[in-house]
């Protein structure tokens, strides 16, 4: 199956398109983000998933005034991750990327650990990726569901949460204080 999602942030500093494709329980999306904070800024992606939605390639171009960063983010079957070729030890266990700003990676570990049709709060650590800047860090995360289209996202490491509404397919509608789907 493939889709195109299409994201409006909800204080109009982000949009997002993408091209989704989820089949066998694997994903492969393309995308473009345009945000306006800390400055413009453009993010054009590509993600590819291997078995049980687990991350294997990030690949991110972003462009702004500072000019043009890549960042080549992998996970190896040993689950190694590698940032342009360069170790991170500190990524050790983390199963997913997630993309600074975008609703799209949320949808990984809720699809692999079944989170919309119950369960108990799952714990995960993210090699998670700022933008425009592309670092990269070890983000600890739990995602608690709710119900059939709802799941509350807490940050580990500080207070943020949200309650994220998922449609049929795992893909996030709405992320509050973030950004909803058009």
């Amino acid at each position: 199956m493939e889709r195109l999602l299409l994201w409006r942030g909800l204080d109009e500093s982000l949009a997002e398109a993408a091209v989704v494709q989820l089949e066998d329980r694997r994903m492969r999306a393309h995308g473009t983000q345009l945000g306006f904070d800390p400055h413009p800024y453009r993010v054009d992606y590509e993600l590819e998933t291997g078995e049980e939605w687990v991350t294997e390639r990030l690949l991110v171009t972003a462009r702004d005034d500072a000019g043009e960063r890549r960042l080549d983010l992998r996970r190896d079957g040993a689950a190694a991750w590698t940032a342009n070729g360069e170790q991170l030890p500190e990524m050790e266990g983390a199963l997913d990327c997630d993309l600074a700003h975008s609703p799209l990676t949320n949808a990984m570990p809720v699809l692999r650990e079944g989170l919309l049709d119950g369960g108990d709060p799952v714990d995960f650590s993210m090699a998670w990726v700022g933008v425009p800047d592309l670092t990269v860090h070890c983000s600890p995360q739990r995602y608690e569901p709710i119900d059939s289209r709802t799941v509350r996202y807490l940050s580990r490491d500080s207070d943020f949460r949200a309650e994220l509404e998922f449609d049929e397919d795992g893909l996030v509608v709405r992320y509050p204080q973030m950004a909803e789907r058009i």
